[in-house]
C-alpha cells in the first residue's frame, strides 16, 4: 500500500498547518495512502524527517509550511538515489515555489486535490557543495534581509516584516567585488547583488527572472552592478514589470553551472535561508524531483 508522510511546521501561516493537519491526512487516506505526519520542532528537523522518510521508502513526502520548510525537505531528500515524489502545501510568507507551480491561489481543498490526483511535473534543483536549493541562491547586502528577519515577525506581519528590514538595509547598501564564471563565460566587477534562480518567483515577485523555467536544466542569473541608491530604487521599480533586465547595469543570463568568488566576506542565501559563505559553485541538477502539481501544469 502507498505511504505518504506529511512534514509540517506548526507555526507556519499563523499556525494553519497544525490546525488543518487532520483534514490533510484524511484526504490522503481517502486516496489510498497510509498517511502519517511529523511536526517540526527546531531548525534542521524537517531535513532529518525527510531523509528518514525517503530511506524508509515512502511514496510521497509532503512539505506543509513556508519556503524554509520546503528547503529543508528538499535537502533531506535530494542526496538519495531513489527519491519519493514531493508535494507541497504552501503556508508561508512568500511561497515562491508554490507560485511557480501555480499553487499559490489554490484553496486547501484544491491543494489536497493536487496531492491525491497524482499528476507530476519534473523539477530542477541547484546544488552548492553538500547543500541544495529549489528556488533561489543569492548574495549581496539586500539578500541578507530574508534570513535576518525573525521568524516570529514573519508569522505576525507577513511581507511587512521584509519591507521593514529592507528599509534598514537600503541605508547601508555597499557593492562588493566578484568574479563569476558561467558556462565558459566570465564576469568581473563590483556588484550590489546576484541572483541565481530556478523559478520565476523570488520573494513574492514573479517577474525578477521572467524567463526562468523550473525544469529546463538552466539557471537564470541576474547580476546587479554597482549603482547609486536612486538607480537601485529605480531598478527595483522596473522589476515589478520585468523591465529591469534591460537596464544597462543589470546583467541577465542563463547558465547550467556558475562559480562565484568574492573579495571580502559575502553570505550566501539559499531559498531564503543562510547558506554559508562564498566562494561557491552552483550546479543545476536537471529534473531531479518529480513534484505533485496541478494537471494543467504537470506531466504524467
Amino acid at each position: 500500500m502507498k505511504q505518504a508522510r506529511v512534514i509540517y511546521n506548526p507555526t507556519a501561516g499563523r499556525e494553519a498547518a497544525k490546525k488543518q493537519l487532520p483534514y490533510i491526512l484524511d484526504r490522503l487516506e481517502q486516496a489510498g495512502y497510509i498517511a502519517s505526519a511529523h511536526m517540526t520542532k527546531r531548525e534542521g528537523c524537517a531535513r532529518t524527517a525527510a531523509l528518514k522518510a525517503g530511506e524508509a521508502g515512502y511514496d510521497v513526502v509532503v512539505a506543509a509550511g513556508g519556503d524554509g520548510t520546503i528547503f529543508e525537505v528538499v535537502n533531506g531528500l535530494a542526496p538519495l538515489k531513489e527519491r519519493p515524489r514531493l508535494g507541497i502545501i504552501p503556508m508561508g510568507t512568500t511561497n515562491d515555489l508554490a507560485r511557480a507551480l501555480g499553487l499559490k491561489k489554490h484553496s486547501l481543498e484544491e491543494m489536497c486535490d493536487v496531492l491525491t490526483e497524482g499528476h507530476t511535473t519534473p523539477v530542477d534543483i541547484g546544488q552548492v557543495g553538500e547543500q541544495y536549493f529549489i528556488n533561489i541562491a543569492a548574495g549581496g547586502s539586500l539578500t541578507e534581509l530574508t534570513y535576518d528577519t525573525p521568524s516570529r515577525l514573519k508569522t505576525m506581519l507577513g511581507h511587512l516584516a521584509y519591507y521593514a528590514k529592507g528599509v534598514e538595509k537600503l541605508r547601508s547598501l555597499k557593492p562588493q567585488h566578484v568574479e563569476i564564471e558561467y558556462d565558459g563565460k566570465y564576469f568581473e566587477g563590483d556588484v550590489m547583488m546576484f541572483l541565481i534562480a530556478n523559478t520565476n518567483s523570488i520573494g513574492g515577485f514573479e517577474k525578477l527572472c521572467p524567463n526562468a523555467s523550473y525544469n529546463d536544466g538552466m539557471f537564470d542569473m541576474i547580476i546587479v552592478k554597482k549603482m547609486s541608491l536612486p538607480e537601485f530604487v529605480r531598478v527595483g521599480t522596473q522589476a515589478l514589470q520585468g523591465e529591469h533586465i534591460y537596464h544597462e547595469k543589470v546583467k541577465y543570463v542563463q547558465a547550467n553551472r556558475v562559480k562565484i568568488a568574492v573579495s571580502g566576506d559575502m553570505e550566501l542565501n539559499l531559498d531564503g535561508e543562510y547558506g554559508g559563505m562564498l566562494p561557491a559553485e552552483f550546479v543545476n541538477l536537471h529534473q531531479h524531483f518529480e513534484m505533485l502539481a496541478p494537471k494543467d501544469n504537470s506531466e504524467t
